[in-house]
C-alpha cells in the first residue's frame, strides 16, 4: 500500500537525519491524515492508493505554483526548496507520461471506444482517467482529447 510506503520512506528519512525529506513527508503525512479525517465526517473509508495518488499529485502542483511565485519574486532559494519537496513528493507517483505517449494513448482510446466528436469527451476522458490515472496531467490532457475528438468529428 501506498499508505506503508510513505510511512517506511519517513522513518528511513529519520534514521537518515534528511532533515528536508523527512519535513516532506511529514507534510504529506499530516495532508493524508487530514483528508481521512474528513472522509471519516462524511461516513466514507480512509483514502484508498489512487485518491492518495491525487492527493500527492496536487500537493506537487502546488509546490510548482510556489516554486514560480518564488522565482518571479526573485527567491531562488526557496523556490529550490519547493523543488526539492516536489522530488520527494513525486517520488510516490507513477511516471508521468510524455506529451507524445499522451497523444498516443489518447488517440488509442479514441480509435478504441469509438468516439466521434466532442460529445464523447466524458467517455473519453474517463476511460483515461481509468488506464492512466496519476500518469497523465488531465490539465492537459483535456485540451489534447478535444483537439483529437474535432479533428475525429
Amino acid at each position: 500500500m501506498l499508505r506503508d510506503d510513505i510511512n517506511a520512506a519517513l522513518k528511513e528519512a529519520m534514521k537518515a537525519q534528511d532533515k528536508p525529506r523527512l519535513s516532506t513527508l511529514r507534510l504529506v503525512n499530516a495532508a493524508l491524515k487530514d483528508r481521512d479525517i474528513e472522509q471519516r465526517g462524511h461516513g466514507k473509508d480512509p483514502l484508498t492508493d489512487d485518491e492518495l495518488r491525487a492527493l500527492l499529485a496536487k500537493m506537487v502542483k502546488q509546490r510548482e505554483e510556489s516554486a514560480k511565485i518564488y522565482d518571479e519574486g526573485g527567491r531562488p532559494e526557496l523556490a529550490a526548496q519547493e523543488r526539492d519537496e516536489i522530488g520527494y513528493i513525486q517520488a510516490f507517483l507513477p511516471q508521468q507520461l510524455c506529451e507524445a505517449d499522451t497523444r498516443a494513448a489518447i488517440a488509442a482510446v479514441i480509435g478504441e471506444i469509438e468516439a466521434k466528436g466532442i460529445k464523447d469527451m466524458g467517455r473519453t476522458m474517463a476511460v483515461l482517467k481509468e488506464r492512466h490515472a496519476g500518469a497523465i496531467d488531465f490539465g492537459k490532457a483535456s485540451q489534447w482529447v478535444k483537439d483529437a475528438l474535432t479533428v475525429a468529428g
